[in-house]
C-alpha cells in the first residue's frame, strides 16, 4: 500500500459487521445532527485493516456547506498519543531513557515541591524523588489541569503566568505568549499536586514531553512530528496551526452552546503558535489521523516503513500504573481502565459505562473527536466532532453503536 494511499475499502459484513447496525449508527448521528445538538460528525470503522464504514453527517460550520470527508478538526488531547510515540521512537534510539528524571534535559525541574493543604492552608514539602519521563508519559508526575479542579494547586496554576482571560469569556483562561521552552520553565515554577508516582492526574505532562522531544532531537517539535511521522504516514493536513486557504475546511463549533447558551471558544491556529502544545495543539483530518491509527493496529509499521518496534508499542499499550496509584480524576479514566504511555487502557469487560474489548487503548480530545484500537477485534474506530460540552455524551453513543454492530 502506497503511503499516501487511502485504506482499502471492504463491505461491512466482509469484516463481520452488520450493515443495519451501521445504517442505524448513522441514522444516530443525523437525528443528532437534526435536533442541532452538534454541527456535524465524522464516522470511521476500520475492521483487518479495511475502512469499512465512513460517514460524515451534518454540516462543516453551523449555517455552512455539508461536512467534507476531508474536514479539519482541532483534535485536542489526540496529539498527545502522537507526541509520545515520538518520544519512544527517540527511546528506541538509544537517546533517552524512561528513568531518566525530567531535570537531566530541563535543568528548572530539579527539587520539585508538592503542595499540601493543612488547615486551608497550602504547604509546600520537597518531593520524595525526581520526576521521570515514564511519569510524564503516564500523567503520575504531579503536574495537573488548571481546569479539572478547584484544589489550592490548580487555583495557583489560573492564578500563574502560564494564562491570561480570555477576551471572549472573562471566566476562561488562555496560554500566554509563551514559547515552548518558556511555558515549560514556568510549569516548573508551580508545585505538584501531588508526589511523583502516587496519583494519576491527567495534566500538562506531555507539554513537557514535547519540549523533551526537542532538547534530545534539536528540533523544533512540529520538525520532528513532521519528518518522522506526519510525511512518513502521508498525514499532509496535521499541523500545529492551519493556514490559508484550508481554513475553508475547518470544522466549526455552534458559536454559542445549545445546553448552556454560553460562547464556544475554540483555538483557531490562523498562525504558528510560540508554545506547540504536546498536549493538545494539533489539528488534523479523519484520514491524516486514520493513517497513524493504522500504524498503531499494524503493530508500529506501515507502508513498509517501521515507525515504532513491536514490542515498544506493546510496552505503551501495557498498565503502567500498577494497583497503587491513586486515580483523581475517575471522569476521565473509568473503573476497569489504566493508563499506559500516552494511552487509556481498557483491562475489564465490565466495570465501565460503556462497552469495550480489554486490551483496546484509546484517548480523546476536548472538543469530541476520540479514536480507540482493539487489537482483539482487530478493530479501530474514530469520531470527530466539535463539540466540547457533549463530548463525552457523544463519545459513549459512538462505541456503543460501533460495538453494536460486530456480527
Amino acid at each position: 500500500m502506497n503511503k499516501h494511499a487511502p485504506l482499502p475499502q471492504t463491505d461491512p459484513d466482509e469484516v463481520g459487521l452488520r450493515p443495519e447496525a451501521l445504517a442505524r449508527l448513522t441514522a444516530v448521528m443525523r437525528r443528532e445532527v437534526e435536533a442541532r445538538r452538534v454541527p456535524g460528525v465524522s464516522m470511521m470503522i476500520v475492521r483487518g485493516g479495511k475502512c469499512a464504514y465512513r460517514s460524515d453527517v451534518g454540516a462543516l460550520r453551523p449555517g455552512g456547506p455539508p461536512l467534507p470527508r476531508d474536514a479539519i478538526f482541532r483534535i485536542f488531547s489526540m496529539t498527545k498519543p502522537v507526541v509520545s510515540v515520538a518520544l519512544m521512537m527517540l527511546v528506541e534510539e538509544g537517546r533517552v531513557f524512561l528513568a531518566d528524571p525530567v531535570a537531566k534535559y530541563i535543568p528548572e525541574w530539579a527539587n520539585p515541591k508538592v503542595g499540601v493543604e493543612k488547615n486551608g492552608r497550602l504547604e509546600l514539602v520537597a518531593a520524595e524523588r525526581a520526576i521521570t519521563i515514564q511519569d510524564l508519559l503516564r500523567h503520575t508526575s504531579g503536574l495537573t489541569y488548571a481546569f479539572t479542579g478547584d484544589s489550592a494547586v490548580q487555583r495557583l496554576y489560573k492564578d500563574s503566568q502560564l494564562f491570561a482571560p480570555d477576551p471572549a469569556n472573562a471566566k476562561e483562561l488562555l496560554i500566554r505568549d509563551l514559547t515552548t521552552a518558556e511555558f515549560v520553565v514556568e510549569l516548573a515554577k508551580l508545585p505538584l499536586i501531588d508526589q511523583p508516582g502516587a496519583s494519576w492526574y491527567y495534566s500538562h505532562s506531555t507539554d513537557v514531553v514535547g519540549r523533551v522531544v526537542e532538547i534530545v532531537s534539536g528540533q523544533p517539535l512540529s520538525a520532528f512530528l513532521d519528518e518522522r511521522i506526519f510525511r512518513p504516514l502521508g498525514m499532509k493536513d496535521t499541523a500545529f496551526c492551519v493556514p490559508g486557504p484550508d481554513r475553508e475546511r475547518m470544522a466549526q463549533p455552534f458559536e454559542r452552546d445549545p445546553e448552556t447558551g454560553k460562547t464556544v471558544q475554540l483555538i483557531e491556529g490562523k498562525t504558528a503558535p510560540r508554545f506547540e502544545s504536546g498536549g493538545g495543539g494539533l489539528f488534523s483530518t479523519m484520514d491524516d489521523y486514520a493513517q497513524f491509527a493504522t500504524m498503531l493496529y499494524r503493530g508500529g509499521t506501515l507502508a513498509g516503513t517501521r515507525f515504532l518496534g513491536r514490542k515498544t508499542l506493546d510496552f505503551m499499550t501495557a498498565d503502567h500504573l500498577g494497583p497503587n496509584v491513586r486515580i483523581a480524576n475517575t471522569t476521565l479514566l473509568q473503573p476497569g481502565h489504566r493508563f499506559g504511555l500516552g494511552f487509556a487502557i481498557r483491562q475489564d469487560v465490565g466495570m465501565a459505562t460503556t462497552v469495550g474489548t480489554v486490551g483496546e487503548y484509546f484517548w480523546g480530545g476536548l472538543a469530541g473527536t476520540v479514536f480507540w484500537v482493539a487489537p482483539g477485534e482487530e478493530l479501530f474506530a474514530m469520531m470527530m466532532i466539535q463539540a466540547p460540552v457533549q463530548r463525552d455524551y457523544y463519545r459513549y453513543l459512538f462505541r456503543n453503536l460501533v460495538y453494536a454492530a460486530l456480527d
